[in-house]
């Protein structure tokens, strides 16, 4: 698997400036947040602010409450409705009756074989770290700094941050499609990796989760993002930009070309 070379963490970062670089560069229309684990429950009930649960939920709605309605929500598996969504981000045991994935034969899957073979390609994080989870808006800089950072976008907005990742030191980036729980493909991978995961959110996220239509989730640590912003720049400079205009189906190619290329 090819991974993205690993920019300098920072001490520190700011924000808000950031999150407005980003909105400039990509007119993000869904709030970036960040994603904290926290090893005690104390820990997570610290964070200024913090809302807790008063239902249970998935995880999908707890992270689509702080990128829709930009609360900061705290969570612990007590919190959530099964499994499936805790042992994702390491609160839940991924032991044998998880592995097996009995509940989604003959409802995602055919045989008990191909659910188990889809639990075993999840990317999660390990069990017996963490006790608790929190999210929250980056420019609320109460998880500072976040585990990861989520972005929601269309499939333009993505590419040129992609683009934007890969303009210095390039790799190419690698991802999989587990299909239902793809929260393994974004948050669950990148706190397992410490790589960007980008994902196509699964029926779950846009049903439970908010997540619309047309969009995509990146997830990724947030030394990440200054970089993704400088390579953005520079491609901005060159009339590489979002949003990305139609040049025309129909139209000589040359002259489009000739803008960015000798």
């Amino acid at each position: 698997m090819s991974e993205q070379p690993e920019p300098q963490e920072a001490e520190s970062y700011d924000w808000p400036d950031l999150v407005d670089q980003l909105n400039r560069l990509l007119r993000l229309r869904v709030t970036p947040i960040g994603m904290k684990m926290f090893e005690s429950v104390a820990e997570m009930e610290a964070v200024p602010g913090i809302r807790r649960p008063s239902a249970i939920h998935t995880t999908d709605q707890i992270v689509a409450q702080a990128a829709r309605l930009n609360w900061t929500v705290g969570i612990t598996q007590e919190d959530l409705v099964g499994a499936q969504c805790g042992a994702v981000i390491g609160l839940h045991p991924q032991d044998e009756k998880w592995l097996a994935g009995r509940n989604y034969a003959g409802v995602w899957y055919e045989t008990l074989e191909d659910a188990a073979a889809h639990q075993a390609a999840m990317d999660v994080v390990p069990f017996g770290k963490y006790a608790a989870m929190a999210v929250s808006p980056l420019t609320s800089g109460r998880l500072d700094p976040p585990d990861i950072c989520l972005l929601y976008g269309t499939p333009g907005q993505m590419i040129i941050f992609i683009n934007g990742l890969q303009w210095a030191g390039y790799s190419k980036l690698e991802w999989g499609v587990v299909g239902e729980s793809a929260c393994a493909d974004s948050w669950g991978r990148a706190l397992k990796t410490g790589q960007p995961s980008l994902a196509l959110p699964c029926f779950a996220e846009r049903r439970y989760g908010g997540v619309l239509d047309e969009e995509m989730l990146i997830a990724l640590p947030p030394h990440f993002l200054p970089k993704a912003i400088e390579g953005m720049t520079r491609l901005s400079r060159n009339g590489l930009r979002y949003p990305i205009p139609q040049y025309g189906i129909q139209m000589d190619v040359r002259q489009g070309m000739a803008v960015s290329y000798d």
